[in-house]
């Protein structure tokens, strides 16, 4: 993204607080006419007092309190105008992470999979915060220098136009400096910003997977993968020191030097044809002081606003980002309602990568207050008629109807209402159980929840809790076990009374004991809704009306279990290598 585009993007978000901005603006102008008048007062107190002998009493008090009143006034205007641009920019960047945060959430799954957590994770965070630096530090700094240099220039030409004239000629070599500036360290901050989102990449996935990291001694290869990414990324900021070395303050004092030489020979070749009025000789020096400090401070913001620049376009990226989740397509004039819950495919065909498919042709029918199990090895395509169930991905080929209208038809809102899903891997956020079971809709009562907890068999371990369904669930509930988090998630479920029902190997993660406890619940969830079960273990799906069961994205078989079994197909095999037998008989 072309760096002036950012650039002016970045100051559209100004548009909003005009009013602001301009008092502060006009502030600004009153505090640096103030701080340029005090060198005139001076020069005027060295050139009609000091220099003649000249000490009127009225007159120098009149100086002084003005010279003070100033500095005073200079003081107070430049605090309000520094309050008001920075809380200008503060809610600035306020709004730009709650958009960046709220575009996250709207995008598509497909591009959470060929997007490192931690990449995502470093835009969102230390991206946006590098944006909030070009505001808080920059931008005030460089608008208030900016009209400094205005009216320092306007004061030389007053006090000598030839030395202003010669002054003027100089800017061309600063911005020459800022143009090389900016040229060579764009590409290092860039570099800088990836090895960053590289390094919260490999952090993230290494404390994810600590266990697995300490399981297989993979902690040396992980560390020498991260020591290579964080040597880059020093190497990138050792370019950019390099840069800020050579071209930031340095070259600007050099410049600042040879101007300096240049008025004091000017001053001095004077003086050997006429009189020369000290006075003019501070009030010059002082405002070619006051030139290059706000050119050095500058300067030494351009590093910040080039990464701010830099950091922006990358956070721009992701609100730029046009693989959003699937939403309702087809206009209709009335939003369709799920009613019985009837589920039928029709020929699907999906791909994740756009050319190796992961379903083939799929068709089936799930009647209202059915059960249909869906088997098959790892990686048959069992998830995948979950995910385009759900409306994670669009359907590429063929069609999904519920209640006879097609999916595309519904509104997500419906949708997530009326499909529970039950994952096997349960996601708990921090909070107590009550807050996880509700998920913060305050149309589900206290009563519902302990109702959907008690349904599921929840309540019998929640209750022994000392607090009971306000205890506090650490992150992602790590104080319970596994077999305790599901039946958290299956009472979140079933408080949304959901009317068509997503197992996704929902009891692969519980123990014998426990799972004896919920095949009445899941029975009871089941009942009257229709449900679709993923399984590995066949022994919960015996009771389906319908078990298909998929391989390499087909469906190889489908009936009931003793139809299935009776086949003596791919279903017979695994039965058989579940139950470790060699026949049927032995099983019965």
């Amino acid at each position: 993204m072309n760096q002036w585009t950012v650039f002016k993007r970045l100051m559209s978000y100004t548009k909003m607080h005009k009013k602001r901005l301009s008092i502060a603006f006009l502030l600004l102008l009153a505090a640096t006419a103030s701080e340029l008048t005090a060198p005139i007062l001076v020069k005027t107190f060295i050139d009609d007092y000091l220099t003649p002998r000249i000490f009127d009493q009225k007159a120098l008090i009149i100086l002084g309190c003005s010279y003070i009143g100033l500095i005073v006034l200079s003081a107070i205007v430049n605090y309000i105008q520094f309050v008001l641009f920075q809380s200008v920019a503060l809610d600035i960047i306020q709004t730009l992470r709650i958009q960046v945060f709220s575009k996250v959430h709207s995008l598509g799954l497909k591009f959470f999979d060929r997007t490192p957590v931690g990449s995502l994770v470093s835009r969102i965070t230390n991206d946006t915060e590098a944006v909030k630096d070009l505001y808080v530090s920059v931008l005030s700094t460089f608008v208030q220098n900016i009209v400094f240099l205005f009216g320092i220039f306007g004061f030389m030409f007053y006090l000598n136009v030839k030395l202003a004239v010669f002054c003027l000629g100089i800017l061309p070599f600063i911005i020459y400096i800022m143009w090389l500036y900016r040229k060579y360290s764009s590409k290092s901050f860039y570099e800088m910003r990836e090895k960053l989102s590289q390094l919260n990449a490999k952090l993230n996935e290494s404390l994810q997977g600590m266990s697995i990291v300490q399981v297989f001694n993979q902690q040396k290869r992980l560390r020498e993968e991260f020591a290579k990414v964080n040597n880059e990324h020093n190497d990138a900021q050792m370019k950019n020191i390099k840069y800020n070395g050579l071209l930031l303050r340095p070259a600007v004092d050099l410049i600042y030097m040879l101007a300096l030489l240049m008025i004091l020979s000017f001053f001095g070749i004077k003086s050997f044809n006429s009189a020369v009025e000290i006075g003019v000789i501070y009030a010059f020096i002082n405002y070619l002081d006051r030139f290059f400090e706000p050119v050095n401070m500058m300067m030494m913001r351009l590093s910040i606003f080039q990464q701010a620049v830099v950091s922006a376009g990358r956070v721009f990226t992701v609100m730029d980002e046009t693989e959003l989740a699937p939403v309702k397509r087809d206009k209709v004039q009335l939003d369709p309602v799920i009613g019985n819950g009837k589920i039928e495919f029709k020929d699907v065909t999906f791909s994740y990568d756009g050319e190796q498919e992961v379903l083939k042709n799929i068709s089936f029918t799930a009647n209202p207050g059915e059960t249909v199990a869906l088997v098959g090895h790892t990686g048959s395509g069992k998830s995948s008629i979950i995910n385009l169930l759900m409306r994670f991905y669009d359907v590429e080929k063929g069609e999904i109807l519920i209640d006879d209208i097609p999916l595309s038809h519904f509104e997500n809102d419906e949708l997530r209402k009326k499909v529970g899903l039950v994952l096997q891997d349960p996601f708990l956020f921090v909070g107590d159980i009550a807050q996880n079971i509700r998920l913060y809709n305050k149309e589900i009562t206290d009563e519902d929840v302990k109702e959907a907890a008690q349904f599921v068999q929840a309540s019998s371990f929640i209750e022994k809790l000392p607090q009971e369904y306000n205890t506090i669930l650490g992150e992602r509930g790590a104080a319970f076990s596994s077999g305790q988090r599901q039946l958290i998630s299956f009472a979140r479920t079933m408080a949304f009374s959901p009317r068509i029902l997503i197992l996704d190997e929902a009891t692969a993660n519980i123990d014998t004991e426990t799972e004896e406890e919920i095949q009445l619940a899941l029975h009871k969830m089941r009942s009257g809704r229709t449900t679709i079960a993923i399984a590995h273990r066949l022994s919960t799906i015996q009771d389906a009306e319908l078990i298909l069961v998929l391989h390499k994205g087909e469906i190889v078989e489908r009936g009931t279990h003793q139809e299935l079994l009776m086949q003596r197909g791919l279903y017979h095999k695994m039965f058989l290598l579940q139950h470790g037998t060699d026949s049927i008989e032995e099983v019965s």
